[in-house]
């Protein structure tokens, strides 16, 4: 299972911030197959050299999160990197997720190649994937992509993949935590 955290986090403010049971997730994803190891790729957030308060309180929550990810059985929390993109016309910093791509992309990839797995799903909507989902796919990989619909992935995303499974309320709600 490959997870694109910053997809996700979208995805679940569109659910009014459900908080979800990452396990489930997994499980859910999985579709009753064997499950290897589920990846969660995401930045920490921006945290200045003088921060803010509300920087260190976000900072800690991440690594937290982060960490209680990794605390899960077969869950690897892949980390990349905030670079900073300039100010928008309101004056408000971008700041653009690096390395999480080619890390997801790579995975993909390698447990193809080392024919570690059959299947492979993944939450994305980013059309960046789709050399390695071809890659996967000719090594006989089945793709299950995971999407919400208000987020639509490019269409050559939906094109290239064998299956693909819209996150709705009724998934959201199987997987709410207790």
């Amino acid at each position: 299972m490959f997870i694109d955290g910053g997809y996700l986090d979208i995805v679940l403010k569109k659910f009014k911030m459900a908080r979800i049971d990452y396990d489930k997730l997994a499980n859910v994803m999985a579709e009753d197959r064997d499950l290897l190891r589920t990846y969660y790729y995401h930045c920490l957030p921006h945290q200045s050299t003088d921060p803010s308060q509300e920087e260190k309180d976000k900072f800690s929550n991440a690594q937290r999160f982060f960490r209680r990810l990794n605390h899960l059985d077969s869950f690897t929390v892949r980390e990349g990197k905030l670079a900073f993109r300039g100010m928008n016309d309101e004056g408000v910093p971008i700041y653009e997720q690096k390395r999480v791509d080619v890390m997801l992309a790579t995975d993909i990839v390698m447990h193809s190649t080392k024919r570690l797995i059959t299947h492979a799903s993944i939450i994305t909507g980013d059309s960046d994937f789709l050399p390695a989902i071809e890659i996967a796919q000719s090594e006989g990989v089945q793709i299950s992509l995971y999407y919400y619909d208000e987020l639509r992935p490019h269409d050559e995303l939906l094109d290239k993949v064998d299956v693909r499974r819209k996150i709705d309320e009724k998934l959201i709600n199987s997987i709410k935590r207790d």
